[in-house]
């Protein structure tokens, strides 16, 4: 509706009426306002003719208006039967798929699937389970009625929690080729610079009583198959054969998933256990402990059983492969398993950065073989000849950032060290010390007066608190001091830690901001844990864990994509992209699924990523009663 006003000679101006639309001028390259009907001055407006036009307009469109006042203005009565019956969020699944689609996973997915009898909606079903992962993290019978009644994912509309087991069992087969299909692809996408892996790992907990029983495992913990039956006794022999038959029989073809586990639970326990009890140590076997089992936990969980995770990352943040161990595994031992197994990667000289529970000697040769190299924490408190040398050093720190000075010390001729100090950190240890000791001497003031039995009670309490025990010092006569020698030296160490590398080109600036960057690993870790719901894990099965943890790796591969190309974080794009939502409407012609607008911030996600946005008619089905 245009307005136009015209001054009269005596000072008084009049408004006209009149329905317009702009229209696009090519040779002015601009646009230009066509009058399609006047309706003459505003107060001389005929309303009632006005609103029988109206009334006309809304007839002719098949919508009728309403009789009475109210919110609903009108009603449809052109198309009888038409409803709205749905709506549903579809933002974020459609840019996780478009993704997954450019990642090439769809193709890879289908390509190993080909050859086997695997139904092809497999690779649906595991897309589901990763946007699952992603968008609204629950177990799987869970996301299947999520899959039911609350997402829009083209190609599939409903699974079975079977199904979803099937295809984890076979995700875990297909692993090695997928990972290394997988890099391939996003290197290629994001020109990914790999001369820097970060490789750290993390616990994840379960909250059951027992462990798993113990099975005979390789040098990277995998459980070795079971025995042929003729080298095994009778109960071996049936609890091999009965179970996994039965098992694998009922769980792949019926997709039984009762099947599966009892066949897996029932004939692997019964077996494994009598069969092992005769002291046979299978060929290849390392060790004999259950997936599940005690360790030292992460999480401050010591009392419940637990998994190893392992993650490299590059220096982008990219999570490139992931790793499951047992729960008592040692740390030290797994970075050479991790750089064997991506040793056929196409990888040109790579650093491998890692914590300082990877410090060892035998590390340090694997890493550095084959032309490669390593940044390493080293443990400034071990009292290695290494690091009392380091200490020891004299020499001029050197600013890098505001809160970090480096300093390089000789101390081999075959190895660098690195001496990095960051002043706020040292604040932080001296104020968490000065706490530690104001909490001591309040405890033992006074103690000299105390009988030795209550003294020693007293030890004991204190014993059970290390941030405190440290401090402590016992006298001959069994007095309780504060340990000034053991303050003194804590206090050389705020704020300090040291590297080593064997790599003559880098900088000691590098090495040092090489070795911050491990804080990627840490967040992939922390957003494993809180925004894709690593635990719980509602698994019990070996297999069915590794393929837990496999499809959290590729929900985090597709929200770190997403973050670093379109410069934001996944809870920000996750909560734009869910707004946009697609709507259903059914009648006697046909079904109809329409989409919203996108919000701009939405719209920018999808350029930023390359990604087309979904039509705004998403699907036209025209068969009555569909």
């Amino acid at each position: 509706m245009k307005t136009s006003t015209r001054r009269n000679r005596d000072g008084s101006r009049v408004t006209y009426l009149q329905l317009a639309h702009s229209e696009w001028d090519p040779a002015a390259k601009s646009s230009r306002t066509k009058v399609l009907y006047s309706l003459g001055r505003a107060d001389e407006l005929d309303r009632a003719a006005i609103e029988r036009l109206i009334a006309s307009l809304t007839r002719l469109l098949g919508v009728e208006p309403a009789t009475g006042p109210g919110p609903e203005r009108a009603r449809v009565v052109g198309v009888p039967g038409l409803a709205f019956t749905d709506s549903r969020p579809l933002g974020g699944a459609w840019l996780l798929e478009r993704l997954w689609q450019q990642l090439g996973i769809d193709t890879l997915l289908a390509r190993l699937a080909a050859g086997t009898r695997r139904d092809p909606i497999v690779e649906r079903v595991l897309f589901t389970l990763v946007a699952n992962r992603a968008l609204a993290p629950s177990s799987k019978l869970a996301a299947t009625g999520w899959l039911a009644d609350r997402v829009h994912i083209p190609g599939i509309e409903a699974t079975s929690d079977d199904a979803c087991y099937r295809a984890m069992d076979w995700l875990l087969a297909v692993e090695p080729q997928l990972a290394r299909g997988v890099f391939d692809q996003v290197a290629h996408l994001l020109n990914l610079e790999v001369d820097l892996i970060f490789f750290d790992t993390t616990s994840t907990y379960f909250e059951t009583e027992d462990p798993d029983e113990p099975v005979w495992r390789n040098p990277n913990g995998r459980r070795l198959p079971d025995r042929p039956a003729a080298d095994s006794v009778d109960g071996n022999s049936r609890g091999n054969s009965d179970g996994n038959s039965r098992g694998n029989s009922d769980g792949n073809s019926d997709g039984n998933s009762d099947g599966n586990s009892d066949g897996n639970s029932d004939g692997n326990s019964d077996g494994n256990s009598d069969g092992n009890s005769d002291g046979a140590v299978p060929e290849g076997a390392a060790d004999r402990v259950g997936f599940r089992t005690y360790g030292k936990s992460k999480d401050s969980r010591d009392d419940l059983p637990q998994v190893i995770v392992g993650m490299a990352v590059t220096r982008d943040g990219i999570p490139v492969r992931v790793w499951c161990w047992p729960g008592n595994t040692s740390d030290s031992p797994l970075i050479r398993q991790v750089k064997d197994e991506l040793r056929d990667w196409t990888l040109g000289k790579v650093i491998w950065v890692a914590d300082r529970g990877f410090t060892s000697a035998e590390n340090r040769r694997h890493l550095a073989a084959g032309g490669h190299g390593y940044i390493l924490g080293e443990k400034l408190r071990s009292g290695s000849p290494e690091a009392k040398a380091a200490l020891s050093r004299q020499g001029r720190y050197q600013q890098v950032r505001d809160n970090l000075r480096v300093k390089e010390v000789k101390v081999s001729e075959t190895e660098r060290f690195i001496i990095c100090h960051n002043p706020a950190a040292a604040d932080r240890d001296a104020a968490i010390r000065q706490r530690l000791i104001d909490r001591l001497q309040a405890l033992i003031d006074g103690s000299d007066a105390l009988p030795p039995t209550k003294r020693a009670e007293l030890r004991g309490v204190i014993s059970t608190k290390p941030g405190l025990h440290r401090y402590l010092r016992t006298t001959p006569s069994g007095l309780l001091r504060l340990d000034a020698a053991k303050v003194a030296a804590e206090a050389r160490l705020d704020g300090k830690y040291l590297l080593r590398t064997a790599d003559p080109h880098l900088s000691a600036e590098d090495i040092a901001l090489g070795y911050k960057q491990l804080l990627e690993v840490e967040r992939g870790w922390r957003d494993m844990k809180q925004l894709l719901d690593l635990r719980p894990v509602y698994h019990r099965l070996e297999d069915r864990i590794r393929a837990h943890v496999l499809l959290c790796w590729l929900a985090l591969l597709l929200a770190r994509i997403v973050e670093t190309r379109a410069d934001t974080t996944w809870t920000r794009a996750r909560d734009q992209l869910q707004r946009l939502h697609v709507g259903t409407f059914t009648g006697p012609a046909g079904t109809f699924r329409q989409t919203t607008a996108p919000t701009p911030e939405a719209r920018r996600l999808h350029e930023a990523l390359g990604l087309a946005l979904p039509p705004k008619i998403l699907h036209l089905d025209t068969k009555p009663g569909s």
